[in-house]
């Protein structure tokens, strides 16, 4: 598996806001990508300082996603970002989650 771990920095006070479009239009987007898995988001107590984390089944899904949807997510999301979200990416090397999905055997 792969991630995508991007760190934003949100405007005051648009965290709610920015939780409900990224649910209501790039979560959709995503579930249509070939090989993507799930995506985990944290904030900061504060609201301002997010990291979005999608989990992808390799590298070149993930690419082709950066290269063929990403700009779209970038000009959707602008209104509540602050500068120019980072973006980093990595092979997972240890997970849980290729379980999470399985029931446990009674």
């Amino acid at each position: 598996m792969f991630a995508r771990n991007v760190s934003i920095h949100l405007k005051s006070n648009m965290l709610s806001d920015y939780t409900q479009a990224f649910e209501k239009d790039v979560l959709p987007l995503l579930r249509k990508q070939k090989g993507f898995k799930d995506e985990i988001t944290f904030a900061d107590n504060g609201g301002v300082d997010v990291t979005a984390i999608s989990l992808w089944e390799n590298k070149t899904d993930a690419e082709t996603y950066n290269t063929n949807v990403y700009p779209q997510v970038l000009k959707t999301m602008a209104r509540f970002v602050e500068g120019t979200p980072k973006v980093q990416t990595s092979d997972i090397v240890n997970s849980t989650f290729h379980t999470s999905a399985i029931p446990a055997a009674a």
